[in-house]
């Protein structure tokens, strides 16, 4: 009983020592329980008993050093004599308030001005890879890349295109998956989309697309396969605004493109098609006047040339198109069907501004040809019949345009087994020397006089005030050096020069020139090495 008594002490008899960590001289074998519970220079009171040990928090270091320096203070005022203590500085700085940590200068942006930035990136770059990395830098950037307005153009490509196919398919349903994540919050604004290499998952995209993006207005397929009619008419009806297709190098049928067409057509602005046996049945669509509104049509065949010709209809096809402004026809076999003696001449295309029929062969295109589709085309600014060796000057000056820019004439790798024109240049700079901007008669057969005398347009003598020449092609032709220098004399805007293969030239001159201060090196070596008048 007495044990459990003296055990059951009151607690007003128990010997209480408080220990501060700041007066602690000596440590025992307790020491331990402040190594663990208190650290030094915690701050905290260490209470300790016969049968307890209790540990509240103390003023801390700060409030013992503001506590030091206040005594200190008070010694100073006591012996206001003693400069030695009044000027030695003090041991330890004073402490500064805790701060704290800056988020950075990203979050203090305004979200309009991020979003002003972040748009010229866009415009400059395309939204990817940039708005992905931006939305990981801090919140204020992730909901400013997240913003539809930016994701108006969009590329997509797997990105293990050109690998195995089991490989390919694979990331293709990866990247699937992260635009069905993607699409609904961001692309509900996607105006421009671009599909390339993609070989087995494009109708999940094109449903996908159809389904979270009414905005699209163009669409593009390169290098896809598996293109369905079920996929194009979907992407018609969910899509109002869309009026512009390319499937160029891509497999669809022409059963797709046609469906399309009878469904979209009316509101085509442009269309890119690639030559393929099939591409008679869309034409045909075309011609019987589906697309009323179309302004743009390509139709080439890459590298490859197509080894069986194909009939055009002009007539038809400027009735069936009568807005068209772009009409390009590259590297195509193709022969015009026969107008007959009493056929009338077409409608022509009126609003027709560019015209491309370059092939990289011999093709069958004439003066009288060209007569046909341009003979209702006063508006024409570009006119490309490089490898149309059949076309004359004669030819090119009946034709009703005043004010062409840009003019393209030459023969690449062809005009050694063709005979070509001698004279007849001057006809065409004459006519077009106040507006055009680019001429190329490389591998023309004129002769140097005939050279001379159209090139003779540029110098001003013929009422040509005001030269807008800026690229003059001359590979492989008979120019001769006084001839060069007179056209680069009289043509200050002149920025590319080619004069590759020009036998009349001096050695060391025969090569591009690409800026003007190369053009101007070609002027200089010419004049010096011209003979001296005597």
């Amino acid at each position: 009983m007495a044990s459990g008594a003296a055990g059951l002490a009151h607690p007003a008899r128990r010997r209480v020592r408080v220990v501060h960590p700041a007066a602690a001289q000596t440590r025992s074998a307790e020491d331990w329980w402040w190594d663990r519970l208190a650290p030094s220079g915690s701050g905290y009171h260490l209470l300790q008993s016969d049968s307890m040990l209790l540990v509240l928090p103390g003023p801390g270091p700060a409030r013992l050093r503001a506590q030091r320096r206040a005594a200190r203070q008070a010694r100073r005022l006591r012996s206001p004599g003693s400069r030695a203590v009044e000027a030695k500085p003090s041991s330890a700085p004073a402490p500064t308030p805790l701060q704290e940590p800056d988020p950075g200068w990203g979050d203090r942006v305004p979200l309009e001005i991020l979003l002003q930035i972040f748009g010229l990136l866009v415009a400059a770059d395309g939204p990817i890879p940039f708005l992905g990395r931006a939305a990981r830098v801090c919140r204020r950037w992730n909901e400013a890349a997240s913003q539809p307005a930016l994701w108006h153009t969009l590329t997509l490509s797997p990105p293990l295109a050109g690998r195995p196919a089991k490989s390919g398919a694979k990331a293709e349903k990866k990247l699937l998956s992260s635009l069905e994540r993607l699409m609904p919050n961001r692309f509900s604004q996607l105006q421009r989309l671009t599909l390339i290499h993609w070989k087995s998952q494009v109708h999940p995209v094109l449903k996908l697309v159809s389904e979270s993006c009414p905005r699209l207005t163009f669409l593009k397929l390169s290098d896809c396969h598996g293109v369905t009619p079920d996929a194009l008419i979907m992407i018609a009806k969910a899509c109002p605004q869309l009026h512009s297709l390319d499937i160029q190098h891509s497999m669809v049928k022409s059963t797709a493109v046609v469906s399309f067409l009878e469904e979209a057509g009316p509101r085509m602005r442009k269309l890119w098609l690639t030559y393929n046996p099939q591409t008679t049945a869309i034409l045909g669509a075309l011609l019987g006047s589906c697309c009323p509104q179309l302004q743009v049509l390509e139709v080439s065949t890459g590298l490859n040339q197509n080894i069986t010709p194909f009939q055009l209809p002009i007539e038809a096809l400027q009735k069936g198109c009568p807005q068209l402004q772009v009409l390009r026809l590259l590297n195509l076999t193709w022969l015009p069907k026969p107008s007959g003696r009493a056929m009338t001449p077409g409608p022509g295309f009126p609003s027709l501004e560019e015209l491309c029929l370059a092939s990289s062969t011999c093709n069958f295109v004439s003066n009288e040809v060209l007569g046909r589709l341009l003979h209702g085309s006063p508006h024409l600014r570009l006119l490309d019949l490089r490898g149309c060796a059949r076309i004359t000057p004669a030819g090119l000056h009946d034709l009703p345009c005043q004010e062409l820019e840009q003019l393209y004439l030459g023969l690449y790798g062809m005009s050694d087994r063709l005979t070509l024109a001698k004279e007849g240049s001057p006809l065409l700079t004459r006519k077009w020397c106040h507006s055009l901007r680019e001429l190329d008669l490389s591998g023309q057969g004129f002769s140097e006089k005939d050279l001379e005398q159209a090139l003779a347009a540029f110098s001003g003598t013929l009422g040509c005030s005001q030269l807008a020449l800026c690229s003059l092609n001359l590979r492989g032709t008979r120019v001769t050096p006084s001839t060069v220098s007179s056209v680069i004399s009289s043509c200050p805007g002149l920025l590319y020069l080619n004069l590759e293969s020009c036998r009349c030239l001096p050695r060391g001159l025969k090569q591009a020139y690409r800026c003007p201060e190369e053009v101007q090196w070609c002027l200089e070596q010419l004049l010096t090495s011209l003979p001296s008048p005597s």
